[in-house]
C-alpha cells in the first residue's frame, strides 16, 4: 500500500512530482479522468507496474474510465522518471487512436529531455503560467 500525502506524491522509495500538460488537462477533464486516477497510474508505474515502456523516458499507461475497467479505457503517455516525476503529455481512448506513431514519439523523447532538466525553481516558474499543472494526490491512501 502507498500513501499519497500530498502534492508531491509519496511513493514506497520516495517522492514523485506529477504535472500534466494544458492539453492532457483539457483531454482528462473532458473524459473525467481525476487526479486520483494519475495518482494511482504513478503510482503504479513507480512500482514497476508499466503498461507499456516506449523508450527514452515515455511510458504508457491505462486508466479506466469512471465506472467501468482498463481494456476499454484510456491510454496515457507519461514523461516518467521513476522516484522523481512525471509528467502527463497525451492521452486518448483507445477505440479513438490505435497507437500513436514513430513521428509522434520521437517529438516526446525529444520532450523528455527538456522536461526531466526542469528544477523546482523552472517547475515555480512554469506553473503560474498554465502550461504545467502540479496534480493534486491530496491525503489518499493509494493501493
Amino acid at each position: 500500500m502507498l500513501v499519497c500525502w500530498s502534492v508531491p506524491w509519496q511513493g514506497s522509495r520516495g517522492f514523485v512530482r506529477i504535472f500534466k500538460n494544458k492539453a492532457f488537462t483539457r483531454f482528462a477533464d473532458k473524459a473525467g479522468i481525476g487526479d486520483s486516477a494519475l495518482c494511482r497510474a504513478v503510482g503504479d508505474a513507480d512500482r514497476g507496474l508499466i503498461a507499456a515502456d516506449l523508450g527514452g523516458g515515455v511510458i504508457q499507461q491505462r486508466i479506466a474510465r469512471p465506472g467501468r475497467g482498463k481494456s476499454g479505457g484510456f491510454r496515457t503517455l507519461i514523461v516518467f522518471k521513476a522516484r522523481t516525476r512525471a509528467f502527463f503529455v497525451y492521452g486518448f481512448a483507445k477505440n479513438e487512436v490505435d497507437n500513436i506513431g514513430r513521428d509522434e514519439l520521437v517529438a516526446l523523447r525529444k520532450l523528455v529531455g527538456e522536461l526531466l532538466a526542469y528544477d523546482d525553481e523552472t517547475l515555480a516558474q512554469v506553473l503560474p503560467s498554465g502550461t504545467l499543472v502540479e496534480v493534486d494526490c491530496g491525503k489518499k491512501t493509494i493501493p
